[in-house]
């Protein structure tokens, strides 16, 4: 997988123009030019790109007409039955404590299978969650905003006045926000091109 791999990402990102998958793939990109990233291999590599945009639907999942349920045989049905115990969308899941408990509950299936599949269930981990946070931060511009302090019943938003945030699915999330993904995504691998290059050519180690 070579930088052109790479690109083929970010052009699937656009043709579906899913703006929440775009997001977690910023902010696994903004994360990977911040932080060392061990070696690792093909399998791990693919995996944690696929967790990270399934982690960035993940707070969906309190909604039954979510993008992540059409990945699942009788996803909608299921997620009509998770809806009411989650309390609705843009509740738990979409907070600092949802955050936190579906990070212990993916932590403990990865573990039980890490001895079956042969690749590196950290990456995988952080990967699915770096996914989740982004799409809490992304819902934080719309104007609903999300309840980052559940159950505290307040919806938190930035900017503070919801007359200045983007509407879900809106112009500016299309026209806008979507763009300025593409444009940060490009920027990185503008200007850290050697850290990409150097990690493709001994990723495999």
């Amino acid at each position: 997988m070579g930088v052109s791999h790479l690109s083929f990402v970010v052009c699937f990102l656009i043709m579906t123009g899913r703006t929440h998958d775009l997001a977690a793939f910023t902010a696994l990109n903004i994360a990977f030019v911040s932080i060392p990233v061990p070696a690792m291999s093909p399998a791990t590599l693919v995996v944690a790109i696929g967790a990270n945009m399934i982690g960035g639907l993940l707070p969906d999942i309190d909604e039954a007409a979510a993008d992540i349920w059409d990945k699942i045989r009788w996803g909608h049905v299921i997620g009509k039955l998770i809806k009411p115990l989650i309390g609705g969308h843009r509740m738990i899941s979409h907070s600092i404590l949802g955050m936190v408990i579906i990070g212990y509950l993916l932590k403990l299936f990865l573990n039980s299978v890490q001895s079956v599949v042969l690749i590196d269930m950290d990456i995988i981990w952080w990967s699915t969650m770096i996914g989740y946070f982004s799409h809490l931060v992304t819902d934080s511009i719309t104007t609903e905003g999300v309840p980052w302090l559940f159950p505290v019943p307040i919806r938190f938003g930035f900017p503070p006045f919801k007359f200045s945030r983007i509407k879900t699915g809106g112009f500016r999330e299309k026209y806008v926000v979507f763009p300025g993904l593409l444009f940060i995504n490009c920027y990185l691998v503008y200007a850290y091109y050697p850290v990409y290059a150097s990690f493709l050519k001994n990723y495999l180690a």
